[in-house]
């Protein structure tokens, strides 16, 4: 395949966007009974494009696409590409072994998405040529561009990257890895215009360490809930203020990375469960994760409205 220039709209304006704000990846709503609650949906998302994101990522592992079916995605992806009204780049996840991927991809095309987050596969270890010929399967069935989430099982070489980076639709990489020695080696052995973004979890803790090996845009699991402590956080990185920056990491992150880290799957349900402390309609997570403890809940109330102070806002 033949390399294609990643100067199009949606490689633009997702680089604009990522040096302008936090990438937002909002939450899925679902009713008391674990149905999809499309209103809710609606209301939050608005709430979110309020805050002026850099790009909008619905239907992805904050949103929990593990637990979606085909016709909530459509839903979800649609309405956040009405919501959007092309204002910030809606890319909605998909993921699976590809031949699911690919069915997600084409609802997500159909719904006006403006590119797709490949989400690590279901499972299983693979090598570098499986991991290669997933997205080579997804980009050949699909109009969209691709972005690569290597994480948990799915870890790009240098060699592996410049193969996908070879791959005309595919556009960039989200890391979930934390290597930076690793993630350094590929951000060198990419193409000038391949877009990297953090995708740690709280990805804002090792903002500054990915900053140094030129990935300064990430993913805020934080803005889901906090948008304004997101944006404080973002504002001060940008504008080299460390003594806000450690203040919000020492008073805040630290302590909700610390509280993330009590129960698997936090990474998520904590997430809501802050949500719906701010009265955000974002329901209640579905199986296999669960809503945190009445204790959790406890502390997780303190921890955002000293956050929210630390921001100058309020619960």
């Amino acid at each position: 395949m033949t390399r294609v220039s990643l100067d199009t709209d949606t490689a633009r304006r997702l680089r604009d966007g990522m040096a302008q704000g936090v990438l937002s990846f909002p939450l899925t709503s679902f009713h008391e009974d674990g149905s999809l609650d499309p209103d809710g949906f609606r209301a939050y998302v608005a709430a979110q494009l309020a805050t002026a994101p850099g790009a909008l990522f619905p239907a992805c592992g904050t949103g929990e696409f593990f637990s979606l079916d085909e016709d909530e995605y459509r839903q979800i992806v649609s309405i956040a590409v009405e919501e959007s009204g092309g204002r910030v780049p809606v890319v909605a996840g998909t993921g699976y072994g590809w031949a699911q991927a690919v069915r997600f991809a084409r609802i997500a095309e159909e719904a006006g998405a403006d590119a797709l987050l490949v989400l690590p596969h279901y499972l299983i270890a693979a090598p570098q040529d499986g991991l290669v010929a997933q997205l080579e399967h997804i980009a050949a069935r699909t109009g969209l561009p691709l972005i690569a989430y290597q994480r948990g099982q799915v870890a790009f070489t240098v060699a592996s990257l410049k193969r996908i980076a070879d791959i005309p639709n595919v556009i960039g990489l989200k890391d979930g890895h934390s290597d930076l020695d690793r993630l350094q080696r590929l951000t060198l052995a990419a193409p000038e215009d391949f877009l990297f973004f953090n995708g740690a979890l709280t990805a804002e803790i090792q903002a500054r360490a990915y900053a140094t090996v030129g990935v300064p845009a990430y993913s805020s699991a934080v803005h889901a809930f906090a948008p304004e402590i997101a944006n404080a956080f973002f504002a001060a990185l940008q504008a080299g203020d460390h003594g806000t920056v450690d203040k919000l990491l020492r008073d805040f992150y630290v302590p909700l990375v610390e509280l993330r880290d009590r129960v698997p799957g936090y990474s998520v349900s904590l997430v809501k469960a802050a949500a719906r402390l701010r009265g955000r309609p974002v329901g209640p997570v579905r199986a296999p994760l669960t809503d945190p403890s009445a204790a959790d809940l406890a502390d997780l109330r303190t921890l955002l409205t000293a956050g929210l102070d630390l921001a100058g806002a309020a619960l």
